[in-house]
């Protein structure tokens, strides 16, 4: 939902008419999952993807007949259709869409959540009486209620909502799809490796934080693309940053004084993934270094060190890519 919230917003600020096109569930080899979304504007804006190509001319086509109606609208594409060859699908995948008006109010109240990074409930009735199809309600990540019906789901269920999924309720067939803070990559140092994995994190939607105390290495000049940038020292830096399980932290200052309180911190934390730059060596001496410290070996273990997938990368930007990759793999592991 993140990528679409640019031209969403421009649309709902211009008063226009906007169509929303929800990957609702999905079979086989679809190519986008559940919870992939598509906007379409009545004056022929699009943004976002529900297939990465295969479907999306007759998603549009299906919006426009969307906004005209006013009628949702619930599509179904794969090999069991005489379609499937025409759409891109005939290696096997299906994917049901939804298609519908967007609410101004509800999605101006979600716009303005997401660009906050706050966590969301998008419940959405998708099958039932023609009358409720398209019924909408916006909870946050507590159950609260925000704005919609406030009918769909009780509270138990919107707390527990972890992905996207389909529920009964009261005869209403109600898709929900958490929309969760945008994961944070901490970078602890200011070095040229740090500069080109900013920049890859943020392509894929990672909030990113440099962490560095000295002026020249973690400077706005050199970080301009970042969320956040704390010219400081780790122990004091940590207090303006929150680590939690959507959290991954790299360490790539090389130098201990920096590194390692920054690990120490990390590892006791509840960070999802926690990597050090250096070589074998580096990583043992490292090692026993946090041990004397009074980090102990299962907390270690978390430790990816030497950081990075081995693809024999040479350049900062070669590295940068090595960490990324294996960020996204325990993001997604």
């Amino acid at each position: 939902m993140r990528e679409l919230l640019p031209d969403l917003e421009n649309w709902l600020k211009a008063g226009e008419q906007v169509a929303l096109a929800t990957v609702i569930s999905t079979w086989g080899s679809a190519p986008r999952s559940a919870g992939s979304a598509m906007a379409v504007s009545a004056s022929g804006g699009l943004v976002g993807s529900v297939s990465g190509g295969c479907v999306e001319g007759a998603v549009i086509q299906a919006a426009q007949e969307v906004m005209r109606t006013q009628r949702p609208q619930r599509l179904h594409f794969g090999v069991a259709d005489e379609t499937a060859w025409e759409v891109g699908l005939a290696c096997g995948g299906q994917i049901d869409v939804f298609v519908q008006t967007v609410d101004a109010a509800l999605f101006g109240a979600l716009v303005e959540r997401l660009k906050a990074e706050q966590s969301s409930l998008l419940a959405t009735v998708i099958g039932g009486t023609e009358e409720r199809l398209g019924l909408q309600e916006l909870a946050d990540k507590k159950g609260r209620w925000l704005q919609g019906t406030q009918e769909l789901v009780p509270d138990t269920k919107r707390q527990a909502a972890a992905k996207p999924e389909i529920v009964q309720r009261n005869g209403d067939e109600i898709f929900l799809n958490p929309l969760t803070a945008s994961p944070t990559l901490v970078l602890i140092g200011g070095v040229q490796i740090a500069v080109a994995l900013a920049k890859i994190a943020r392509t894929l939607n990672f909030r990113t934080v440099i962490i560095d105390p000295r002026k020249a290495f973690g400077s706005v000049e050199r970080f301009a693309h970042a969320d956040q940038l704390i010219q400081a020292w780790p122990q004091k830096a940590f207090e303006q940053v929150q680590l939690t399980a959507a959290t991954a932290v790299a360490s790539l200052s090389h130098d201990p004084k920096i590194d390692d309180p920054a690990l120490k911190a990390a590892l006791a934390s509840e960070a999802f993934y926690v990597g050090a730059l250096g070589s074998k060596k580096t990583a043992a001496t490292r090692r026993q270094r946090l041990l004397q410290s009074g980090v102990n070996e299962k907390a270690l273990e978390r430790l990816h060190a030497p950081i990075g997938l081995e693809i024999n990368a040479e350049t900062p930007e070669e590295i940068a890519l090595a960490i990324m990759a294996q960020v996204i793999a325990a993001y997604r592991g």
